[in-house]
This record gives C-alpha cells, sequence and structure tokens, in this order.
C-alpha cells in the first residue's frame, strides 16, 4: 500500500477551505454581475457610430451594402464596419448587449439603463470640423444629449440611482482624427492651415479636448477610455491622396506623432488634479502599428488596400454595392478606406482589455473592472 508523505488534513481545515473556495466563486460571480450590469457610454466619431447618423440627413453614412456584411444580422446597421466595431466588442467583454445609438426609437424603458451610444460619423473636436457632411451630432451637442439622458432616466428610477449609474459607468470617446483629416489637410491651405502651424494646431485640439473631458467629468463620468489617433498617414485612403512610393503620408504621420503623446500628458494632468484615475488613455495608434507595419503576424494578407472600395488601394471614395469587394474580410486590416476591419477591431480590443502600460496608460479596462468590481462588492 502506498504512504501519504503528508496527514490527512483535519475536518476543521476541510470546512475552512470549502469556505475560502465558497467566498472567491461567490467574489468572482459578483464581479461578473456587477460588470453585466454597469452601464456603458460612447462619445465620438465613426470609429465608434452604432448608427446615430442614419437618423441624420447627412452624408456620412453608413446605412447601405455591403457594410454589416459580417454582422449578425447580415445587414447595414449605420456602423462603419462590416460586422462589430469597438463598443461592440467592449460591450462583449462587459457581458452586456451592445448599447443602441440614442437617436434610437428603441432606446427607452430598461434598454435606457444599459447606457447609450451619442457617437456620430464627422466629428471632431472642433465644431468646424466635418462641415462638409452637414447635419452631425457635434461634441458640444453629444454632451447635451448625455444631460438630456441623465433627465429621461431619472424620470424613470429617480435622481439618486441615475447618479449611481452614471459615476459606476464605463465610458468611451474616439475624436480627434477628423481634425486633421476632415479639417485641417481636408483641402490644401484650410482655414485652419492657415490660422495654425501643425504643432501650434495639435496645442489647440488638446486644449479643446481637455474641456470635453472636463465637462464629461462634471456630467458624471468617473471611468473614461479615452482614444488616440490611429496611424493617420497610413489609412488606404490617404495612401490613395497623399501616400509617397507606397509609403504612408509623411505629414499626417507627423500629426499623429505629436498628437498621440500630448493627449497622454493631458490626461495625466487631468487625472493629477482630479486626484483619482478617471481617464484612462489607449494609445490605440501603437495598437494599429502593430498590424500595419507587420500584418502577416496578425493574418492579414495586406494593411494597405481597404477591403472595400475602389482606385488604388481602394482607397478613393466610400464603400458601395459598386464598389470592389473582398471575398475575405478577415485577411484585411482595412474594411473601407479609413477604418479597421471587424478582425482588426478585434485586435485593439483585446490591447485594451489586456494590453501593458506601453498601450493602455495607467492601466487595462480589465484591471479597471477587477477594480471597480471589489469596490462595490
Amino acid at each position: 500500500m502506498m504512504a501519504f508523505p503528508f496527514p490527512f488534513p483535519s475536518s476543521s481545515f476541510i470546512i475552512m477551505t470549502c469556505l475560502v473556495v465558497i467566498f472567491l466563486v461567490a467574489g468572482s460571480e459578483a464581479a461578473k454581475s456587477n460588470n453585466k450590469a454597469r452601464a456603458f457610454f460612447v462619445f465620438g466619431d465613426s470609429l465608434v457610430d452604432s448608427g446615430n447618423n442614419n437618423y441624420l440627413v447627412t452624408t456620412a453614412r453608413a446605412d447601405s451594402p455591403p457594410y454589416g456584411i459580417d454582422y449578425p444580422t447580415g445587414r447595414p446597421t449605420g456602423r462603419f464596419s462590416n460586422g462589430l466595431n469597438i463598443p461592440d466588442l467592449i460591450s462583449q467583454q462587459l457581458g452586456a448587449e451592445s448599447v443602441l445609438p440614442y437617436l434610437s426609437p428603441e432606446l427607452r424603458g430598461e434598454k435606457l439603463l444599459n447606457g447609450a451610444n451619442f457617437a456620430s460619423a464627422g466629428i471632431g473636436i472642433l465644431n468646424d470640423t466635418g462641415a462638409q457632411f452637414l447635419n452631425i451630432i457635434r461634441m458640444y451637442r453629444q454632451l447635451d444629449y448625455f444631460g438630456e439622458y441623465q433627465r429621461r432616466v431619472s424620470a424613470q428610477i429617480g435622481a439618486a440611482r441615475t447618479k449611481t449609474l452614471v459615476n459606476q459607468a464605463l465610458v468611451l470617446i474616439t475624436v480627434g482624427g477628423n481634425d486633421f483629416v476632415n479639417n485641417y489637410y481636408l483641402v490644401p491651405y484650410s482655414a485652419r492651415s492657415r490660422q495654425y502651424s501643425l504643432p501650434d494646431y495639435v496645442k489647440f485640439l488638446i486644449i479643446e479636448y481637455r474641456k470635453l473631458l472636463q465637462r464629461l467629468y462634471d456630467l458624471g463620468a468617473r471611468r473614461v477610455l479615452v482614444t488616440g489617433t490611429g496611424p493617420l498617414g497610413c489609412v488606404p485612403a490617404e495612401l490613395a491622396m497623399r501616400g509617397t512610393n507606397g509609403g504612408c503620408s509623411a505629414e499626417l504621420q507627423r500629426a499623429a506623432s505629436l498628437y498621440n503623446p500630448q493627449l497622454v500628458h493631458m490626461i495625466q494632468g487631468l487625472n493629477k488634479k482630479i486626484g483619482k484615475d478617471v481617464f484612462i488613455a489607449a494609445n490605440t495608434g501603437e495598437m494599429h502599428n502593430n498590424f500595419v507595419n507587420n500584418p502577416k503576424a496578425f493574418g492579414f494578407t495586406t494593411s494597405q488596400i481597404a477591403c472595400c472600395g475602389q482606385g488604388p488601394y481602394n482607397g478613393i471614395g466610400l464603400c458601395t454595392s459598386i464598389s470592389n469587394l473582398c471575398p475575405n474580410r478577415n485577411l484585411y486590416a482595412f474594411w473601407d478606406p479609413f477604418h479597421p476591419s471587424e478582425k482588426a477591431n478585434k485586435l485593439i480590443v483585446q490591447q485594451i482589455m489586456s494590453g501593458s502600460t506601453k498601450y493602455m496608460n495607467p492601466m487595462n479596462l480589465s484591471t479597471v473592472l477587477a477594480l471597480d468590481s471589489t469596490s462595490t462588492t
């Protein structure tokens, strides 16, 4: 008979161990429950718009095929994607359904308590960004809607519970790229480029963005993911229009390289002023660079040619039913001339969830969720 090197544990030890296991499991389930119950709010531009522009008279829309070709319904939803966008994928990580566009008539009752997406394609930090699209929801208006949302929820569950819902919510804001692409560099000798040198324009944007984030805080947001810009000069549209010798647009890449570090510095200063880590900087530029610089390492055949489009790099014009369309979207880092494919969005969200401080400053979203779940259990 085999001898045991240690004595059998006592019955009291077994009971204590069981209690610890039960406590840990209960704590884990409570954390999941808290994450599921957590509201989610989204602000920004076409990278995160889930369909608000479908309810507006504007040319900045993604409401016709082949947009949405890989979405669960197989139909366009207003997302500038072949399938799910970044807010959808973050919602999955929260264990929740995607939040509805604020302008959707379905956003009422219990669905209102899940949060809302206020984003609108074409907008920027500045009010004059995206003027060519006419009727879009500019940032000041998105924040006005956030206040209106809270009044609607207060009428449903009361002011105190609404304040708690907003304070405990997760917020995502993605804005800034259009201030370069659809403003400063929209046309040669644009009004903003005549007014500011590029370094001064970046400083101006950061000052104005700080005001938006401060207002978001004043409206009750306490956990805010703030994304930087992607590699602006490397998207198929800019390769087609401004690329040199098959390479990225040096000027737009310079803009991103000036803007992103200053955005992180501003966020750090704002957190220091508030006294806690309200704002989390997501280095989406670096996340994009990973698969733009080495697409094959991530299973892409190209990070230059858009799946849907026309002209050089499929980077000219809009993605429409008469555009070139690739048969396998998973092989393309870019879905259309400006926007990542669903697969690329998944890679970005993986880094948002678990990336090191190279990508997420001061912490990734998994750490945020773990910290917040323990503070609310």
